[in-house]
């Protein structure tokens, strides 16, 4: 994807973190259109039926093979994500909290596996990657706006209507069918159909620490369209956060340019000793 980046003739900055964002794009697509053909294309009633996750439940109980390829998959991912996060994707605001999201991602997918959870965790993940898909193309259109030296107007529009449907789209999966459907089965139907399921404060601790990040995520996405919107931002420069570096380089240049300002009359003595200094040369 790099070698595709300089091809586009990407500004620098856009080409090294185009990679990153075509990378999950490409992912959360396969994954969340698996993540359809499991829930609505086969037999499994779980996002009609959500307490229906628990039925039949039992230790060591086999796991099917399309399931087990879901999570294989997802297992992958997010091992390698937590890696990227910290040694190779553009370090950002929000990088820790995406950091921890990633760590409690992992640890929800290998123990929901390990003590065959693996239904309610199908669901988790179909209800959460739809929002990636989104995130990432928007995110793809912002770098592919300037390259080749040349404005490209269809990705700036693109890029601003994709700023728009993300929190509507966010809330209805992650923040009202989350709770909804996922909640709903762990903390309640759990016990309903299996009084004395194993790990239950467990895994509904992790889960409503990822209902917390969804929450956090949300808010700051509809902060970013809100500005956008009263036109406090005056372009869609990324989708999420800006790069810690930037805010960095500002800090810096305002603290130069403010060591730089020099009280009147200091200056006017210095424009005098240079004008001395010139006449004694002359």
């Amino acid at each position: 994807l790099q070698p595709f980046g300089e091809w586009c003739n990407l500004q620098p900055k856009d080409a090294a973190k185009m990679p990153e964002s075509a990378w999950k794009l490409l992912f959360y697509t396969l994954s969340w259109s698996y993540g359809i053909y499991l829930l609505f294309f086969t037999d499994y009633p779980f996002f009609y039926d959500p307490p229906s996750v628990f039925y039949d439940w039992k230790k060591g109980m086999d796991v099917p093979t399309d399931i087990a390829i879901a999570y294989l998959l997802q297992c992958s991912f997010y091992g390698h994500s937590i890696y990227a996060t910290a040694y190779m994707d553009t370090w950002r605001k929000d990088s820790v909290v995406m950091l921890l999201h990633h760590v409690v991602t992992l640890t929800l997918i290998a123990f929901s596996y390990a003590f065959r959870y693996h239904n309610v965790g199908i669901l988790v993940l179909f209800l959460h990657d739809v929002n990636d898909v989104q995130l990432e193309f928007t995110k793809l259109n912002v770098y592919f706006k300037h390259r080749g030296g040349v404005y490209h107007r269809l990705n700036d529009v693109i890029s601003n209507i994709g700023c728009i449907p993300p929190p509507g789209r966010r809330f209805w999966f992650r923040l009202y069918w989350f709770p909804l459907k996922v909640l709903y089965a762990t903390c309640y139907s759990s016990l309903q159909s299996v009084p004395n399921i194993p790990f239950y404060f467990f895994f509904n601790a992790l889960l409503l620490v990822l209902t917390l990040m969804n929450i956090y995520w949300f808010l700051y996405i509809v902060l970013f369209v809100a500005k956008v919107l009263m036109g406090q931002m005056q372009e869609v420069n990324d989708v999420r956060e800006y790069d810690v570096e930037d805010g960095k380089k500002t800090t810096t240049a305002k603290k130069k340019e403010a060591g730089l300002q020099l009280p009147s009359a200091l200056k006017e003595g210095m424009h005098l000793k240079n004008g001395l200094v010139k006449d004694k040369r002359l």
